[in-house]
């Protein structure tokens, strides 16, 4: 089964770097029955960035907006998904490095019955061309 690359819509959000904030943002989305694709969270200069990849980019908004929770604004990334292999991430990078695509950030995690999933970011400039090359869905 060949990988599965889809591009998806993610926002950032920032938040005091204090315990109990991340959880705040949290339980609104919970509240609001948003499903998360992929997070990711960490420090940036005495804050913390928040990374959100939600499956419904409207419901995302209206829980963001009722929370009162500023959002940066909407920027693209993409999921990979596929059977977990040795090299698998290293053939996604080769195709990108091919093209002359830098890569901004890469987050990838194994999961058990084998699998993997990568969360990949580019460029705004690059994210037609990385849709391209990955072939994108």
């Amino acid at each position: 089964m060949a990988d599965r690359v889809r591009k998806v819509d993610y926002f950032k959000i920032t938040v005091p770097n204090r315990a109990g904030q991340g959880l705040r943002v949290f339980d609104a989305l919970k509240d609001a029955g948003v499903n998360l694709i992929a997070f990711s969270g960490f420090p940036r200069r005495g804050r913390a960035q928040l990374d959100f990849v939600p499956e419904n980019t409207g419901a995302f908004r209206r829980a963001a907006k009722k929370a009162g929770l500023r959002l940066g604004v909407k920027k693209s990334g993409f999921l990979i998904q596929g059977k977990d292999r040795p090299g698998a991430m290293a053939g996604i990078l080769k195709k990108l490095a091919k093209a002359r695509i830098n890569v901004t950030a890469v987050n990838a995690l194994t999961t058990l019955g084998g699998r993997y999933g990568a969360i990949l970011w580019v460029k705004p400039k690059s994210v037609a061309k990385t849709a391209r090359v990955l072939r994108a869905s």
